[in-house]
């Protein structure tokens, strides 16, 4: 009996060993498992090093270790967690799991750009390096020396392709991209005799001003630049109700928290007697290490020669910062208000030194000509300036007061946001300020023309003198209007998923820049009207303009709106009462929210489709004016915004624009009518292909960008001088000359 139970205790004791030993082989690596821990982990290590170099420049060797490491030490818990928990369900053993779960994390940090195709590319480096690691450590260690001939040449076979795979993807990464090229050109579509001789001169020439430029800044400064000799000094601003999630790390390294936010800048300006208009610039959210406002000396070199002072503010301090946010876990939130703020509170500072009379600038500003420009967030902070500037009390903080009311004229929103910031929850509103988007076709960063957006929702008050415009530009990317960013948009590593050498070389993005800046600013600041036909028509600009293809929009105070299709849900009604809509012969006859790439826009448009190669017969689209409220003349002018709306079927050669017939109407039968290229052909959809083949295609490529036309009634009367212009009864678009396809119309108007 006894002897039975030791032989029993021993087979259990045998049972318990072989367990042991199984558990033991699992969590021990094998050669294989071990190399594609080793190849995976090092090669995501090495990525991040990279990366991080580039996250936190300005900081310091010392700040890049402790932060690397950090992130580095973060991710490996948090995926040592999750290796933890999958351990008892895995057939991967674990420490294969935790460098699996690991490297993505520090991969997808390094390579931001869009999710989808992020997660392919990082899925696909995960599984070429793991297999490269494996096999390269199983013939270090000589795993196959006991193998197979065959087995040895399989895994010779596999590694060498591996090796091919990874170099082709390494030239891959490192290769700018391809070339591309509009399907037309500024030069091709503007072709009329009109712009030819016009007497403008050259926007972006340099003026007669000699330049001069100085600094100012809060004292104890976060940059010593702003307190050098000779600099002048400003006060601090509490703005600490005007952004969330200000961290004691960034009050550390920068010295200051949001209660003492500094106002800093770099002026240039004209030497000469003056008063001279001023203009403000700011830049968006950047590295805050990295500093952006030096980014505009271009601009500023060429406006104050031409009798412009014009300060690049620094908000870098506002900006994001990996290690300040520690990567990114906690950020500085809703801060775009702030930028709005401290934009009038430069203002009031530019005030105070005008009116005193010991001051360098005494008497040298004209502050009832005020401009402010913003690039990226700060094309959003503009706006939010100009908001505050006409409020007393803060939107959402009615214990906060303001009295400002500058004579803020004229905002430049260059690639800028909108929605960020929403005062009550609502959109930001604008009324009575002139205001001019530009925007890349080819952004990688605001990838969809947000600037229109709130363009759309500027509004007139009768008899006021405003313009709006906004140009849409091939080629250009986010970076390049700021001398400081670069051609690529995102951050580091990230850069080398986007195709880059489809963007514009860096002085014809500026050249753009200057001709478009300082065309609006001479016409809304110094009132040369001259140049606000550069606006209406960018034909007068093209020997001034880089040869690419633009696509642009124009608006004023001083036209009366007959149709925008924002009123109601009848087809047939006009904006303006009264008025009669009527298409015939439509295969598309439909009013919609205009679809953008980010989803639908506020503003809408009536999609027209038509199709002349079967029955029923010719298509047409015809506005009736009412029989009272618009006055029309010689003067007058039919004005209206088309988008090329065809689908890739509808577009036989992408060369093939869209032509068709205006025809006009007087109250006595008389008609007249010119094609739609007496001004230009519909602009071709611009496709902002931003990734390197084969991920070009992800997502949406392409959006609605509306051009606008400019018929004077004049040029009717010209070739048929019975029309009567002052009696103008119907405006009809003959879709005759193109034999298919389809458009999106809005703004339908008379322009005195």
């Amino acid at each position: 009996m006894e002897i039975q139970k030791e032989k029993e205790t021993e087979k259990g004791v045998t049972f318990f060993r072989r367990i042991m030993a199984t558990r033991k082989r699992r969590g021990r690596l094998s050669p294989g498992w071990k190399g594609a821990s080793l190849g995976l982990g090092a090669i995501a290590f090495i990525l991040i090093l990279i990366q991080a170099n580039y996250l936190l420049t300005g900081h310091g060797f010392g700040k890049f270790i402790v932060g690397t490491f950090l992130f580095v030490l973060a991710a490996a818990l948090i995926s040592g967690l999750a290796a933890l928990l999958l351990h008892g369900v895995k057939k991967l053993p674990s420490r294969y799991i935790w460098i699996l779960l690991c490297s993505p994390i520090m991969l997808l940090f390094c390579f931001m750009g869009p999710l989808e195709v992020s997660v392919v590319f990082i899925v696909l480096f995960a599984v070429v390096f793991s297999l490269f690691g494996a096999l390269v450590y199983k013939f270090a260690t000589g795993s196959y020396k006991q193998a197979s001939k065959t087995r040895k040449i399989g895994a010779m076979a596999c590694l060498s392709l591996i090796t091919v795979v990874i170099g082709a993807g390494s030239f891959w990464l490192i290769r700018a991209g391809d070339e591309a090229a509009p399907d037309v050109t500024l030069k091709q579509l503007k072709t009329s005799a009109r712009y030819d001789g016009t007497a403008m001169k050259n926007p972006a020439e340099q003026g007669e001003y000699p330049v001069k430029s100085l600094l100012y800044g809060s004292p104890d400064n976060y940059r010593k630049e702003f307190n050098q000799s000779g600099s002048l000094t400003t006060q601090t601003v509490n703005a600490s109700k005007f952004v969330e999630k200000w961290s004691s790390l960034r009050t550390k390294s920068l010295g200051f928290g949001p209660e003492d936010m500094p106002l800093n800048g770099k002026v240039w300006y004209p030497e000469g007697e003056g008063a001279f208009p001023l203009v403000l610039i700011v830049h968006g959210n950047h590295l805050m290490n990295d500093y952006s406002d030096p980014g505009y000396e271009y601009l500023g070199r060429l406006l104050a020669s031409k009798g412009y002072i014009f300060v690049s503010v620094d908000e870098n301090f506002l900006n994001v910062s990996p290690y300040e946010d520690m990567f990114l876990i906690s950020p500085l939130l809703s801060e775009n208000p702030a930028r709005g703020l401290l934009l009038l509170e430069h203002l009031q500072t530019w005030k105070g030194w005008n009116s005193d009379p010991d001051h360098p600038f005494y008497q040298k500003v004209d502050m009832e000509r005020i401009a402010l420009i913003g690039h990226s967030r700060g094309g959003e902070a503009v706006a939010i300036a100009a908001a505050y500037n006409k409020l007393g009390r803060h939107p959402d903080h009615g214990d906060i007061k303001f009295d400002y009311n500058f004579s803020i004229r004229s905002l430049i929103s260059i690639a800028g946001t909108d929605g960020f910031y929403k005062p009550q929850g609502k959109l930001l509103p604008l009324q009575d300020v002139n205001y001019l988007a530009l925007h890349g076709a080819h952004d990688m960063d605001v990838n969809s023309l947000n600037g229109a957006k709130q363009y759309h929702r500027i509004r007139y008050t009768k008899g006021t003198n405003y313009m709006k415009s906004l140009v849409y530009i091939y080629g250009a990317n986010h970076g390049q209007f700021n001398g400081g960013w670069g051609r690529g948009d995102m951050a580091g590593l990230g850069n080398q998923l986007f195709n880059l050498r489809q963007i514009m070389p860096r002085d014809e993005q500026e050249t753009i820049a200057k001709v478009l800046i300082s065309s609006f600013l001479d016409a809304t600041l110094k009132d040369q009207r001259q140049y606000r036909e550069v606006f209406r028509d960018l034909g007068y600009a093209k020997e001034w303009l880089p040869d690419t293809l633009y696509i642009n929009n124009y608006n004023d105070s001083q036209t009366i709106v007959l149709a925008d299709y924002e009123e109601d849900v009848d087809l047939q009604s006009t904006t303006i009462p009264g008025g009669i809509l009527m298409g015939e012969n439509l295969q598309q006859w439909k009013e919609e929210k205009v679809k953008v790439k980010m989803g639908e826009a506020e503003y809408s448009a009536v999609r027209l489709g038509w199709n002349s190669e079967g029955p029923p017969g010719p298509a047409s689209y015809t506005v009736t004016l009412p029989d009272h409220g618009v006055r029309t003349g010689q003067e007058s002018s039919i004005v209206f915004s088309l988008a090329d709306a065809r689908k890739t079927e509808e577009i036989g050669d992408p060369k093939e624009l869209i032509n068709l017939t205006i025809t006009v109407e007087d109250k006595h039968g008389h008609q007249a009518s010119l094609p739609l290229s007496h001004r230009s052909k519909v602009p071709p959809v611009i496709e902002g292909k931003l990734l390197k083949w084969p991920f070009s295609n992800a997502g949406k490529t392409s959006e609605p960008v509306f051009q606008s036309y400019d018929f004077p009634l004049d040029d009717y009367y010209k070739i048929k001088p019975d029309f009567n212009p002052q009696q103008l009864s119907k405006i009809r678009i003959e879709f005759n000359l193109t034999k298919r396809g389809t458009i999106l119309l809005r703004d339908i108007g008379i322009r005195s």
